[in-house]
């Protein structure tokens, strides 16, 4: 079954094209710029042949629609027909509390999504655009949604409320949400495989370290919390989000600063967090470079960011009884050698013996580096989102025709 993954953004959309149940990626790509100055398509097939073009690109169907002509195309594509094409699966942000697991999108799905638009009115617009894409230029094929929020809809209200009058969580369904809920799916599965461990016995505490970052405390299988909330600004430090934060600060900016709601959103989604510490980057290479030629803000915006990782490592080890197994996951988590160190160094009263030489030039593969003797696992286990929809949308979409 040929099924196309797709991730729209606002000006962007990221997409793959696998052969399944072999999981093989036979295409991936990228369109950017979309309704802006310099549109621009970057297109892969698994042979190593590339593409990149560029040229006015309107809107989200006028990028679909290129890249559907690339895949079929006799010199980049992939396949002879779009006939070949057996379903669409759809990275989609929120889905608030109606939604418990990826599902077929039905008329009545789309409506449901709609009314999520206000927990997430920067995500899932662009979202929709995309199934809204789909369901013009081939409405025969079947599509699914799969949803960041999903996996941590098993959080009990301890988990997942806030401090404020019940009624405005009835009335707005003000809570924690969470996200990445597809990542922390995907590599607790996989570290319980690679452990031979049945998943429902252990206590997982998930990294999902990036450019947006969040960590899940996983016990039996099922996410008991999650650092990311509401929105994905809540919990660590991340490459611009500030994370944690004082509501009354955040009022007492915007009253000093006299800014907007607009505004004081910017503010904490765009300019705080590592760049906003360090000055330098959001990108914790540039600053890890910048920290070693001696600045301090660069050091003390790597010191913060590792700090709350660590904070929050051990408040889920506390919330689950303790822990079993540790990930490290994200192109940070995955890549940030001396950063995982960092962040394990002083965990040995938890009975965590970490490994130097076993964490040591180790990035992007699957790999324990925690000692034998160390009564907590840690290891990184590379994150594969695309992989979790494909393989939703094959289940949903074969259940379908039985």
């Amino acid at each position: 079954m040929k099924i196309i993954v797709l991730n729209c953004g606002s000006s962007s959309i990221k997409y793959q094209l696998f052969e399944m149940p072999s999981a093989d990626v036979l295409a991936k790509g990228l369109v950017e710029k979309i309704g802006l100055k310099g549109s621009v398509i970057k297109h892969k097939r698994n042979d190593g042949v590339e593409l990149k073009l560029e040229g006015e690109i309107l809107d989200h169907q006028a990028g679909i629609e290129y890249v559907l002509g690339i895949l079929i195309s006799e010199k980049y594509g992939s396949i002879k027909s779009l006939d070949e094409i057996d379903a669409f699966g759809h990275r989609v942000v929120h889905g608030g509390e109606l939604f418990k697991k990826s599902v077929y999108i039905s008329d009545d799905v789309i409506e449901a999504l709609v009314d999520c638009i206000d927990l997430a009115p920067l995500h899932n617009p662009p979202n929709l655009e995309g199934v809204y894409s789909i369901k013009k230029l081939l409405p025969e094929v079947p599509q699914v949604a799969v949803f960041d929020t999903a996996f941590h809809q098993t959080m009990p209200e301890k988990s997942f409320l806030y401090g404020i009058p019940y009624s405005i969580y009835e009335k707005h369904r003000v809570r924690r949400y969470g996200f990445h809920g597809s990542s922390h799916r995907f590599v607790s599965l996989r570290a319980a495989e690679i452990l031979g461990k049945n998943i429902e016995d252990l206590r997982i505490i998930s990294c999902h370290l990036g450019n947006g970052a969040s960590l899940c405390a996983i016990k039996n299988g099922r996410s008991l919390d999650t650092s990311m909330g509401m929105t994905p600004i809540e919990g660590l430090m991340m490459g611009t989000r500030c994370g944690d934060i004082d509501a009354g600060a955040l009022l007492h900016i915007i009253n000093s600063e006299e800014m907007d709601a607009a505004t004081a959103n910017t503010l904490i989604n765009k300019h705080s967090g590592v760049l906003g510490i360090s000055g330098v980057s959001s990108d914790m290479r540039d600053v890890e470079n910048a920290a070693a030629e001696g600045n301090k803000r660069a050091q003390l915006a790597l010191d913060m960011y590792y700090y709350r990782i660590k904070k929050y490592i051990g408040a889920y080890a506390a919330a689950m009884g303790g822990v079993d197994v540790i990930i490290f996951t994200g192109g940070v988590g995955e890549n940030d050698v001396s950063g995982r160190e960092i962040i394990m160094e002083g965990f040995e009263y938890m009975g965590i013996n970490f490994s130097k030489e076993a964490n040591h030039g180790k990035r992007g593969k699957e790999v324990i580096i925690s000692s034998p003797d160390s009564k907590v696992i840690v290891m990184v286990v590379p994150t594969n989102e695309e992989l979790v929809i494909a393989q939703d949308t094959l289940d949903i979409v074969s259940s379908l025709k039985k």
